[in-house]
């Protein structure tokens, strides 16, 4: 199953809104597969890492554009939240 969340993207100018397409597994958790922001589409390559809190899913994840992302679920709200950007350095 596929599912479409609209969240905040934290520390983002303007309060600016990520849009989460997700897939919900066998055991309906939640996994990103692409994410919307500042109308830009990025496809997720990979989950780099995953981890919980009491209230939240966290997944860092690879993006298309080869930088790396946190993203953060809420599942009792159906929220989704971009946490930060990493930008991966290019070697020299």
């Amino acid at each position: 199953m596929t599912r479409q969340s609209i969240g905040s993207a934290a520390g983002a100018s303007g309060g600016g809104n990520v849009v989460v397409e997700a897939y919900a597994g066998y055991k309906g958790e939640e996994t990103p597969r692409s994410f919307l922001y500042e109308g830009v589409r990025y496809g997720v390559r990979a989950v780099v890492a995953r981890w919980y809190t009491e209230r939240h899913s966290v997944f860092k994840v690879l993006a298309d554009d080869e930088h790396r992302y946190v993203l953060r679920h809420d599942p009792d709200e159906l929220v989704w939240e971009l946490v930060m950007r990493e930008e991966m350095r290019r070697p020299r």
